[in-house]
């Protein structure tokens, strides 16, 4: 129960909001002129929607690597832990995929890919079928990618007053502001 004396802050949308809301709007509708779902698109559309183009870039940066890394380690596993080859268990290969991805994200410096690496990792494993396997991870791969490219797109051109770093559009803003 809120006391009397806390007040709320009234609703708003603020730009990154509004940015994130044009991405994937715009991917929304462009997939949907190609009759293509635009889920892993729109997904890779708010993961790059930093406040700063500087921050978006590394979260969709992250998002696309592990993306690519959990696709690439799933291609062998695949058939290992469907077919259980050699005998082994297939939760045995779900491991030692998992302990692939988490050696090449550190190896990769790209320690915010693996998150993103085992989703795709297991979805794929666990989920998808047998004869559409590697279509579903180019297509992960293809999707996650426009997203990101979107999203940096639209924080290009609409970027924060705030924004760092020697963005052309953001020292604009800020001597706009001034």
């Amino acid at each position: 129960m809120q006391s009397k004396s806390a007040k709320r802050k009234p609703f708003t949308l603020g730009m990154r909001a509004i940015k994130t809301l044009a991405a994937t709007t715009l991917i929304a509708f462009c997939y949907a002129l190609l009759d293509r779902n635009p889920c892993f698109a729109c997904i890779g559309a708010v993961f790059a929607m930093g406040t700063q183009l500087k921050a978006g870039l590394k979260n969709g940066g992250n998002r696309l690597i592990g993306t690519i890394m959990g696709g690439i380690v799933a291609i062998p596993f695949y058939p290992l832990y469907t077919h259980e080859t050699w005998g082994i268990p297939g939760f045995v290969y779900l491991t030692l995929g998992m302990a692939v991805i988490l050696i090449i994200g550190q190896l990769l410096g790209a320690g915010g890919g693996i998150q993103p690496g085992a989703v795709v990792f297991y979805v794929v494993l666990l989920t998808v079928n047998e004869s559409k396997f590697v279509v579903y991870i180019l297509n992960r791969i293809l999707d996650t990618g426009i997203g990101v490219a979107v999203a940096l797109l639209i924080n290009a051109v609409l970027p924060s007053p705030y924004e760092d770093g020697p963005h052309p559009i953001g020292r604009l803003m800020k001597k706009i502001k001034k």
